[in-house]
């Protein structure tokens, strides 16, 4: 009797280990399937915003048969303010960087858009400012696309130091009205014009500047 009570544990022993063991090789698995967050993925769900990859896309004024999806793609935090359901995306590098880049001078300088051009005014204004939108000089259009998203195209202001920051989010940034959330709160890089250093920075000296 005692001998098979002995039998009884050591197989429940064998069980329960070949359990653990599989339950330990399902999550190594689970665990290599997936990716690592970067640093500045981390950073953007730390403060409060989602995680997007989007992709360049010219043509979006047409069918989506018709899309052109070029080779850029660009990460980026989207702030969602819950108040109102107003978003503001900005690239991931822009974001988590203690430097300056273009994109963030133009969120804090906000200069005033001067009223040139009879379309899009997001889009004038991000040219106003030395940037550039994807479609945004003919009637083709484009935009940054994201399967996923809340906003399954987004039109973004590019700056030459590939910055990137939503064209309306600046351009309603410019005259005080904060959409997603107050990008001062969470920009690496600090407001630099309140500084005795500002007059080398872009956009410091704009007559235009508020």
């Amino acid at each position: 009797m005692r001998n098979i009570e002995g039998m009884m544990r050591i197989a429940t022993i064998f069980l329960l280990s070949g359990m653990v063991a599989t339950s330990a090789m399902a999550q190594s698995k689970t665990a290599a399937k997936t990716p690592e967050l970067s640093a500045d993925q981390q950073y953007c769900i730390s403060t409060g915003g989602f995680v997007e990859s989007r992709r360049a896309v010219y043509g979006t004024n047409n069918d989506e048969s018709a899309w052109l999806w070029l080779a850029a793609k660009e990460g980026f935090c989207q702030y969602t303010l819950a108040d109102d359901g107003s978003r503001i995306h900005i690239s991931l590098g822009a974001l988590n960087t203690t430097h300056p880049t273009l994109a963030v001078l133009a969120y804090y300088a906000q200069v005033q858009w001067n009223g040139q051009g009879n379309g899009n005014p997001a889009s004038f204004y991000c040219t106003q400012l030395g940037g550039a939108e994807i479609g945004a000089t003919d009637f083709a259009g484009g935009a940054w696309v994201s399967r996923g998203g809340i906003d399954k195209t987004l039109e973004a202001c590019v700056f030459p130091d590939n910055s990137v920051i939503d064209s309306w989010g600046l351009l309603y940034h410019s005259v005080n009205i904060i959409r997603g959330i107050d990008l001062a709160t969470v920009l690496k890089y600090p407001n630099p014009y309140t500084s005795s250093s500002a007059k080398k920075i872009p956009y410091a000296n704009s007559s235009t500047k508020k």
